[in-house]
């Protein structure tokens, strides 16, 4: 079972012959040159409103979040090109041994390591990584926003770009650097502040008859959703009554099963601005208000949590190097020049 140790606040083998995007995707390989291909949304809409309860959602600016969360085959691809050595433990052995949420294994000695997707219940893919510290997403963020390099793990990898972690592992998380030092623009990635977060899954311009305004889940209802895979609206994997979105029975929680689904797998229930899975699967780290401070903000609930950690009302916070087999992340860019 997942456990919350922080204060509880109420209120993607792309080279040239292959590509794993966050739907889809093969089974990753070890293979260094492969690279992660995510989708984005756009989120327009600047200068929307705050959500009147909670005084959260308001961003000025139009901005890019991904459409989904960052799968276990992206993340098996980041280790490949960066862990070899992996200096800042960006693996955690419970990638490999948790099966409620396992996909990674890592075989090797330091130096030469390599790390391949499990089939867990069938191919871990898609599913959602779990086990990753804030610093573990900031560090995936800066790899990305430096072109997905291969090497070890230092300023032109995973050490610096969207965010100078220079070998950290606790402490303040850093701000958002607003030039990547490596390519001498705007950071192409980073993690999304709660407000980006936050307006990209319950705001709609179309509420109220077109005045704008949020919904009470990220699934464009204000209804408690379901928990059935498929197409139909208004459905996340979250422990509804007494059922397991993934075994849809009233089961124990067992060691050997995997409980996340597939990125996407609730196909009909996309939030306004087309994101998945904002509510349920996996809790997503943002980065609050970007501010320097030991800790970051949790939200949107994951598979053994009540409809209530869904809701706008409620989110955590979490210390930057806290982690467990509910959360995970998703990037956010800024806006597509057209």
């Amino acid at each position: 079972m997942i456990k919350k140790s922080g204060a509880c606040i109420a209120a993607i083998f792309a080279t040239a012959v292959l590509s794993l995007s966050a739907c889809g995707g093969s089974s990753s390989s070890s293979n260094n040159s492969s690279t992660v291909t995510y989708p984005l949304v756009s989120v327009g809409n600047p200068g929307n409103d705050s959500d009147p309860v909670t005084d959260f959602g308001s961003v000025a600016y139009p901005y890019q979040i991904g459409k989904y969360d960052v799968t276990i085959g992206q993340y098996t691809v980041f280790l490949n090109a960066v862990a070899k050595t992996d200096t800042y433990e960006l693996y955690n052995p419970n990638m490999g041994t948790d099966l409620n949420s396992a996909g990674i294994t890592r075989t090797g000695s330091p130096g030469n390591y390599s790390y391949n997707v499990m089939i867990n219940s069938g191919s871990s893919a898609n599913r959602p990584i779990t086990y990753v510290t804030w610093l573990d997403a900031a560090r995936f963020a800066n790899w990305m926003a430096n072109g997905q390099p291969t090497g070890a793990q230092n300023s032109t990898t995973t050490e610096n770009g969207a965010y100078n972690l220079n070998g950290a592992m606790d402490g303040n998380a850093v701000v958002k650097n607003s030039i990547n030092p490596n390519t001498g623009k705007v950071p192409s990635y980073y993690i999304p502040t709660y407000n980006e977060w936050y307006k990209a899954a319950f705001y709609s311009p179309q509420k109220n008859n077109g005045v704008g305004g949020y919904y009470m889940y990220a699934t464009e209802s204000d209804t408690a959703p379901g928990n059935t895979i498929g197409s139909a609206p208004n459905q996340a994997n979250y422990f509804l009554s007494t059922l397991f979105s993934v075994t849809q029975s009233p089961d124990y929680l067992y060691a050997a099963q995997n409980y996340l689904t597939d990125v996407g797998a609730f196909s009909g229930s996309a939030s306004y601005y087309g994101t998945f899975d904002q509510d349920g699967n996996v809790y997503q780290w943002n980065d609050l208000d970007g501010t320097p401070v030991p800790y970051r903000g949790l939200a949107g609930g994951y598979w053994f949590s009540a409809s209530s950690t869904l809701q706008p009302l409620t989110y955590n916070t979490n210390a930057i190097n806290a982690t467990d087999n509910g959360t995970g992340f998703r990037l956010a860019a800024p806006a597509a020049i057209n």
